[in-house]
């Protein structure tokens, strides 16, 4: 089964998803640069999760490079990918509406942890399929990124209730973390370039 229509749906519905969000943002009735404070907590809030969701744009483009073919498994493990997502809008919302008090804190960083599953979920059912020396087993290595985060939105969680600021301090870090696209898979996608180059000579 070809990967073209799993790659263009995700794209379409991470749009919609970054759509949504930015509508939810309405300016101040005062025209008055000191009428924008009021809502800076939403608007803060939205560019973190643009950030979040451009990040999971860009990591899922750079995976799909290496993916050969996908299985039913992996066209459902993509879709709960993408319900976990658009599930980021409406935190998103209710924290900066709330102005990042701890159960809207702690839930937003619900709506973090879930999609980081379903993406590990993603990339296991890739590799389930396409086997242990495909291309993404053999980019992926260790995924020291992939086991930190969960375990930062975890922390983040259970701090929301005591220090919603340091709370948001961890959302902040793990998006720094994944900011740059995934290197792994461009430095395994060079070598294989590398190689096939080398490779041609010889072959004719």
């Amino acid at each position: 089964m070809g990967k073209g229509r799993v790659e263009a749906f995700s794209d379409g519905v991470m749009a919609i998803i970054i759509t949504v969000m930015v509508l939810e943002l309405h300016a101040p009735h005062s025209p008055d640069f000191e009428a924008l404070l009021e809502v800076a907590p939403e608007f803060l809030a939205y560019v973190l999760s643009f950030v979040y969701i451009a990040i999971y744009w860009n990591n899922h483009h750079h995976m799909f490079q290496v993916v050969r073919r996908v299985d039913g498994g992996v066209l459902w493990a993509n879709n709960a990918l993408l319900f976990f997502l658009s599930l980021v809008p409406f935190t998103t919302d209710w924290m900066g509406e709330n102005h990042f008090v701890a159960a809207p804190v702690a839930l937003y960083g619900a709506s973090l942890l879930l999609p980081a599953i379903g993406y590990s979920v993603l990339q296991a059912r890739i590799i389930h399929v396409e086997g242990q020396q495909s291309g993404l087993a053999q980019a992926l290595g260790t995924d020291w990124k992939g086991k930190l985060s969960p375990a930062l939105y975890l922390l983040g969680i259970v701090l929301a209730f005591f220090l919603p600021a340091v709370s948001e301090g961890l959302y902040v870090l793990v998006a720094l973390i994944w900011l740059i696209p995934d290197r792994r898979i461009e430095r395994w996608l060079a070598k294989r370039e590398s190689e096939g180059k080398e490779a041609s000579p010889a072959s004719e």
